[in-house]
């Protein structure tokens, strides 16, 4: 079975990295694949588990040697999925769930349609400056930022094939895991296992031939 990309995309403080960490805890077997961006570092973050960041003149170059999936400006920093990082997870045929910000998460569908791509809704624009807020990771100006951008971004929902309410954590997690085991059940991601099964009826066919 070929791995499919699984976009997890909402506006800024929707809750999609949140949601990722609890999807990957109760499927460990999804690859994932961590983006590059050159907003500064925040406090309690890690080079390489967040975000690789990187300074705006690497980026670029990066650009320039087509190693992005897609990229994008977001809010005034740049925002990329390794091209590379990708592939090695394709390769060994396993689902690669990925954090993608709105505008990356159509670059990837464009290219790639058959990818799996889900929207994460907060409950209200109340809810979303709340947490936004609460995170307390964003100055004044940049909050204002994210939270402006946040109109026009939920208006995108209609361009992904699954919208899911980030009303609990816990329930949309669960939600997002059954949308990935659904998807591994379509017949063309199935047509190995099922060619298999077809042929031990055939080879035992002759068997009752004739009755």
């Amino acid at each position: 079975m070929t791995g499919r990309l699984i976009i997890i995309s909402s506006p800024s403080g929707g809750g999609k990295g949140s949601l990722i960490k609890e999807v990957r805890a109760m499927m460990p077997e999804l690859g994932y694949s961590v983006s590059h961006t050159t907003r500064p570092q925040r406090f309690g973050e890690e080079n390489g588990r967040e975000y690789f960041f990187v300074l705006k003149e690497d980026f670029e170059r990066r650009i320039g040697g087509g190693d992005f999936l897609e990229y994008a400006n977001v809010h005034g920093n740049l925002y990329g999925t390794s091209l590379r990082e990708s592939e090695k997870v394709f390769n060994t045929g396993r689902d690669l769930i990925v954090e993608v910000d709105v505008q990356g998460a159509i670059q990837i569908s464009e290219k790639l349609p058959e990818s799996i791509t889900i929207f994460i809704l907060p409950p209200s624009f109340e809810v979303l400056k709340a947490r936004l807020t609460a995170r307390g990771t964003e100055g004044e100006a940049e909050l204002r930022t994210r939270l402006k951008n946040a109109f026009n971004e939920v208006l995108e929902y209609t361009k992904f094939k699954y919208v899911i309410v980030n009303q609990d954590l816990g329930t949309a997690a669960r939600q997002i895991a059954s949308i990935i085991n659904a998807e591994r059940q379509r017949l063309d991601r199935q047509s190995d296992a099922i060619r298999d099964i077809l042929d031990s009826f055939d080879t035992s066919k002759a068997e009752f031939q004739g009755e």
